[in-house]
């Protein structure tokens, strides 16, 4: 009998697993239960700090044991954690039995029942998440969005003068400049990543049902909901002081909707770089030794965005599913919210990917300003637009006796391909100031663009 062959079951783990792995050891079910690990940890070093239960302040040394026993969090802990729980069926009593373990080991078996104290498991899981999901986003997500946004700063000042054709509803419109169009998309996301960057992430310890039922009859010495919210603070979180069992991911809602957002954007870019290429107003360069078409060896495919597209588009999915799942709850706690959040680092994951995907494909392109000054030459109708309201200008001004520019103008162009020579003939004929009529037949297409460079310059950091 041939050995079993085994094998991830999603890509993430598998055929990508490369290029998301930063993010895997940041949200992993490792990161998850050392996560968990330092929560408890901080807790029962904040409760003897308060003096609960008549216990006084674990000794510097005695912290410093602790917290080094979590930075050396490795995996012969994974597999006892793993042993723990196989045990119990139950993750988060696993590590509290865990640290139980690891203060008999130093000497401080004597605070074992503080260990976990007066804690529902969403407590530590509500901190835990929220930990895991801020060092996720600022510490690789947010990075490579940031990179991503300044590439493309970068190109569309690069390209802010490269006059091209636009094309409103598929059809040739006002010129821009293909800088310009760029800078558009940067803007977009720079904007999205500013909202995500000051986003806050909230967390909360007050026990089943969100009123610090059991800290108060088992300790009322202490000002429970100051103690909370000096802890929750303290791990670098936001304390929200109104909660169920669950804190109510509202916080958490508002990220994943951001970063869906970021990725809408994106999707909308790599779509419009793929049209752009088809157009032939991009060309792509060859990767020596990579393969386009298994029959057909001409080919190179924008295979870097369509697969951003994709992964764009599970992440988008997975996200919007995420914000709306984790905000409702039954009465005061159901589960729904345990499984969906074992998949935020999928869905982060889908995202990066298309990040570096998109990234990586716009450094195998390169701009075709003969093709694009082609199509400009080819469509001089696009100047009526310019045409219709200098006469709109001059009748205003007085220095015209026309009545209904658009109309004149329409009967020219619309539906119709006109040359330079038909228009230069058509405005020498019109009723307009010689001035106006100079700065008509200086234009030309590729010249049509406006301001777009200055927009550029002006208002997008390089």
């Amino acid at each position: 009998m041939a050995p079993e062959l085994r094998s991830p079951l999603g890509p993430l783990d598998g055929r990508y697993a490369h290029q998301v792995s930063d993010l895997a050891e940041v949200f992993s079910e490792a990161a998850l239960n050392k996560t968990r690990l330092h929560v408890e940890v901080e807790w029962l070093i904040t409760l003897t700090n308060h003096h609960v239960a008549g216990t006084t302040p674990l000794s510097g040394d005695q912290q410093k044991t602790l917290r080094d026993r979590i930075s050396q969090f490795d995996s012969e802990d994974v597999t006892a954690l793993g042993q723990i729980e196989a045990h119990t069926q139950h993750d988060v009593k696993a590590v509290e039995y865990f640290l139980r373990g690891i203060l008999e080991q130093h000497g401080m078996g004597h605070l074992n029942e503080l260990v976990h104290f007066a804690c529902t498991s969403e407590d530590i899981n509500n901190l835990s998440y929220a930990l895991l999901l801020k060092n996720s986003v600022h510490g690789v997500w947010l990075p490579e969005a940031t990179a991503l946004a300044n590439d493309l700063a970068t190109l569309a000042h690069k390209w802010a003068h490269v006059p091209m054709l636009a094309r409103t509803h598929g059809q040739p419109a006002t010129p821009t400049t293909f800088g310009k169009e760029i800078a558009v998309f940067a803007h977009r996301l720079r904007r999205q990543l500013g909202r995500i960057s000051r986003s806050d992430y909230l967390g909360k310890l007050n026990g089943a049902t969100g009123t610090f039922s059991a800290h108060h009859t088992a300790w009322p010495a202490a000002n429970w909901p100051t103690v909370s919210q000096e802890f929750v603070e303290s791990l670098g979180l936001a304390w929200n002081p109104l909660t169920t069992q669950i804190e109510s991911h509202d916080a958490m809602a508002e990220i994943f909707d951001s970063v869906a957002h970021s990725g809408r954007i994106l999707h909308n870019l790599a779509t419009d770089i793929w049209t752009y290429i088809s157009m032939g107003y991009l060309t792509q360069i060859p990767q020596p030794g990579t393969t386009g078409s298994s029959t057909m060896p001409h080919k190179i495919n924008p295979i870097r965005f369509e697969n951003a597209e994709a992964n764009l588009e599970i992440a988008d999915a997975l996200l919007r599913s995420l914000a709306s799942t984790l905000t409702v709850t039954r009465l005061q706690r159901d589960l729904t919210d345990s499984s969906s959040q074992r998949n935020i680092g999928v869905a982060l994951g889908h995202s990066l990917l298309a990040l570096r995907n998109i990234r990586r494909g716009l450094t195998e392109i390169d701009i075709d300003e003969a093709s694009m000054a082609d199509d400009l030459a080819a469509n001089w109708e696009v100047l009526a637009e310019a045409i219709q309201t200098v006469i709109r200008a001059e009748i205003v001004a007085g220095t015209s006796t026309l009545t209904d520019p658009y109309d004149v103008v329409k009967g020219l162009t619309r539906g119709q391909k006109v040359s330079q020579e038909t228009l230069k003939e058509f405005v020498a004929g019109l009723d307009i100031s010689d001035a106006a009529k100079a700065r008509l037949h200086e234009l030309t297409p590729a010249a049509y663009v406006g301001v777009s460079a200055q927009l550029v310059a002006d208002y997008l950091e390089p």
